[in-house]
């Protein structure tokens, strides 16, 4: 069988891995409500399972205006508090008294409703979206979703092709317009631009001004990737980062949008906080170490000069507090 050395194989790579060995679903473009940026198949799929009532309540499982309203509701919060807000508090619907959930946090060990809810969110992906109203032959080599909601983008590159992912970030700064709904801010939680040696990532698009950082695991004391015997550098991402469970700790623990006040001028501003890898990487090691070893353990923590210290530091203090062993505080 010929190897697919094209940008669409890598694509298939990833496609493949999460949704045989990690249980997303295959999404398409006809899933895909333009209108709203949202998976509408899913979407719905997942409001019906979880919460029949407040979907007969609302009216909208059979289509119509009252689907029209609830999705332009969903849009408005979407655009005011951002996905990541939206999918761990979820909305208020008239005339549903209770919070419409959009997403069932990660159980704790002993409460198996809990473990039973947080199967039934739906994890997916489409390839090669198509998300732009206006110009249609335009698309997103990826993008994953949390029941029916768009939380990443991605564009691939493939070296053997002679692109790389700096490629990518250009194609993003150059040829996806922020003023698409599925671009604007706080509208997904973060952007990649991956090849098979690098990853960056970018949380607010705003054409050629977009900023993206590096997602990679550093290499002999230094940047890039370490080699890969057992496959692709960068297949930690979707091995790693992408699984249902680590997504969902980083939806829970890390992402967030916070607001900034400049003291001079008074104006308010956001930023979307999405971790590096090594910022998950640090968090991760030591809560592992304490739930091993018990409390009263020093750490030395190396970070070089702003790479984000006081967010690794704020994560972890944040962990700590809630940290469990067999379902009991330590």
């Amino acid at each position: 069988m010929p190897t697919n050395t094209h940008e669409s194989g890598l694509e298939t790579i990833i496609a493949d891995w999460l949704i045989t060995k990690n249980g997303y679903e295959q999404g398409s473009n006809t899933d895909y409500n333009r209108e709203s940026a949202v998976d509408e198949i899913r979407l719905f799929s997942f409001l019906e399972d979880t919460q029949p009532d407040h979907m007969e309540k609302l009216g909208v499982l059979s289509g119509g205006l009252k689907r029209v309203q609830f999705l332009d509701r969903l849009r408005g919060e979407i655009a005011k508090r951002g996905v990541i807000d939206v999918l761990r508090n979820g909305i208020k619907v008239y005339p549903v008294t209770d919070t419409v959930i959009m997403f069932y946090m990660t159980p704790s060990l002993n409460n198996p409703k809990a473990k039973e809810l947080f199967e039934k969110n739906i994890f997916s992906i489409t390839r090669q979206l198509q998300y732009s109203k206006d110009n249609t032959k335009l698309a997103l080599d990826m993008v994953i979703f949390i029941n029916g909601l768009p939380i990443i983008t991605c564009e691939l590159k493939n070296q053997l092709t002679k692109q790389n992912v700096d490629d990518a970030v250009l194609q993003y700064q150059n040829d996806r317009d922020p003023k698409e709904l599925l671009l604007q801010f706080k509208r997904c939680m973060v952007h990649f631009a991956i090849d098979d040696t690098k990853i960056k990532f970018c949380t607010r698009l705003e054409g050629k001004k977009s900023w993206f950082l590096p997602f990679d695991k550093g290499y002999n004391d230094g940047a890039g990737n370490p080699p890969n015997p057992d496959g692709i550098m960068t297949d930690y991402l979707w091995k790693d980062i992408l699984t249902k469970a680590e997504l969902a700790n980083i939806i829970e623990n890390y992402a967030q949008v916070v607001e900034e006040k400049n003291n001079d001028t008074g104006k308010t501003s956001y930023k979307q906080i999405f971790p590096h890898y090594h910022q998950l990487s640090v968090v991760k090691m030591i809560l592992k170490d304490v739930r091993a070893k018990n409390v009263g353990q020093k750490y030395l923590i190396q970070h070089s000069a702003g790479s984000g210290k006081s967010n690794s530091i704020a994560w972890l203090a944040h962990q700590l507090v809630g940290l469990e062993v067999d379902g009991v505080n330590i």
